[in-house]
């Protein structure tokens, strides 16, 4: 569970809402999460209503495009939790991520990779907690229509107001962000018809939440494991292996790219009730990171 997400698609699609919907079909907080989390709005005085129960509910941050650096991962003279503090074990959501200055967007590499905030002073190094999930939204253009012209609207954006666009997301950030969801809009309302819903895709995720928690015995889910101890914990068949091997081979992606693949295969799997991970669970995932490319050219 808990793989970043960038949400893709033109004006009035539905991409806010999905990432509003998030932390509702997240498995609930268990007693060591919710206590983490009350401490941290407790030395941010930001506790709900000043009440010292304990928070039971992840927590769903969306900070302004004008945020600044410091305000994304805390500072100051005596530093402050930022917004990714603020979203631990919750949702940080970033709506028009484009419109953010490149630096606040640069300043999340290491949070993400180490899922904590390291602030260094002259005369001490601070450490914040921010394991948090990275969902985010943006247009594929400046005005929101490139691709996805229809009679009434039409994309006026020239190819270098495209291009400074796109390249505000820098590769190492996307890197770190496991799937990269399109949300086209519906071409009849037959699309509009409603499918599974927040109940129904909570109680799934909470039982592939189980499976991995069972399987890695409480320790640290998929999600969060890395390096070797990634590699020795997920079992892959010899057609998942394979395929994984060609993706980082001919499409070029990178090491990072690689594990990040291989977390959200696994989670696939375990959706689907699979003890190993297959090669269409690899090819899923593989397919969620269309924008590794897209985001490269016009």
């Amino acid at each position: 569970m808990f793989h970043n997400v960038l949400l893709s698609g033109p004006p009035g699609t539905g991409k806010t809402m999905l990432a509003r919907r998030l932390p509702g079909i997240m498995p609930p907080l268990d007693e060591e999460e919710a206590l983490q989390v009350t401490k941290i709005y407790s030395a941010a005085g930001k506790l709900p209503g000043g009440l010292p129960s304990l928070m039971r509910e992840r927590p769903f941050r969306t900070p302004h495009h004008t945020i600044s650096s410091a305000g994304l991962i805390g500072g100051g003279s005596i530093p402050r939790p930022g917004e990714a503090t603020l979203a631990h074990r919750g949702v940080l959501f970033l709506d028009e991520l484009p419109e953010f200055t490149r630096a606040a967007l640069e300043v999340l590499r290491q949070p993400l990779e180490d899922r904590e905030v390291t602030i260094a002073r002259s005369r001490a190094v601070f450490r914040f907690p921010a394991n948090f999930l990275l969902a985010a939204s943006m247009n594929p253009c400046p005005c929101g229509y490139y691709g996805h012209d229809t009679e009434e609207q039409r994309c006026q954006c020239g190819n270098q107001q495209i291009a400074r666009y796109r390249t505000k997301i820098s590769g190492p950030l996307l890197d770190r962000i496991d799937m990269h969801i399109e949300v086209p809009r519906p071409l009849t309302s037959e699309g509009l018809k409603p499918g599974m819903t927040s109940a129904e895709m909570r109680l799934i995720v909470r039982q592939a939440h189980e499976r991995q928690r069972e399987r890695y015995h409480n320790s640290r889910p998929v999600a969060e494991l890395a390096g070797a101890s990634l590699r020795r914990a997920i079992a892959l068949t010899k057609d998942a292996d394979q395929m994984l091997r060609l993706a980082f081979d001919t499409l070029g992606v990178s090491l990072r790219a690689h594990d990040r693949i291989l977390k959200l295969a696994r989670t696939i799997a375990d959706i689907e009730c699979f003890d190993r991970v297959d090669g269409q669970h690899v090819a899923e995932a593989i397919g969620y990171r269309s924008l590794d490319r897209k985001l490269q050219t016009l």
